[in-house]
């Protein structure tokens, strides 16, 4: 959640020539609210079913780029069904990088909404458990989108030669 998933997704589709997907946006898309608004509508349960079916149906087509929430990948379900279908790319940030973010974050964010700073400490580092099962590895740090992108796309290349 928020190191830059849509933004260096999208730059990724982009010089690949291929379609960019953002779960989230697909999700409000297709409800017509903001997901905010479906977490209090609806809850977060519903939420994550929701979500969960709409990462399925866009894992098995070929040829996309996708973005998924930062909770999507806590779902041991929708972790299989990514890394059986895609190249899943873990965009990696430390605590104190990503902690200088929270202030952009905290309102758009359902999950850390009334939590402290040691209870978004604990969510962050419980998420890097799961996240930690992935393809490949891309520290972020202070790379630009731009530099972030071209660092997945040379990953990718490489995991194509390998097979």
């Amino acid at each position: 959640m928020g190191v830059g998933k849509t933004t260096i997704g999208s730059l990724v589709a982009q010089k690949l020539d291929r379609a960019f997907i953002d779960i989230d946006e697909e999700i409000e898309k297709q409800y017509n609210m903001s997901i905010n608004e479906i977490f209090a509508a609806h809850g977060e349960k519903a939420f994550r079913e929701i979500e969960k079916q709409t990462i399925r149906s866009f894992c098995e087509q070929p040829l996309k780029v996708i973005s998924l929430g930062g909770g999507a990948f806590m779902q041991p379900e929708v972790r299989e069904i990514c890394l059986a279908n895609c190249f899943v790319i873990y965009l990696e940030m430390s605590w104190e990088e990503w902690k200088e973010r929270l202030d952009l974050l905290i309102d758009t964010r359902p999950v850390l909404r009334g939590k402290d700073l040691k209870e978004i400490e604990e969510l962050f580092y419980k998420r890097q458990e799961a996240y930690a099962i992935n393809h490949s590895t891309l520290t972020v740090g202070s790379k630009s989108a731009e530099e972030a992108a071209d660092d997945i796309i040379e990953s990718v290349k490489l995991s194509e030669d390998l097979r």
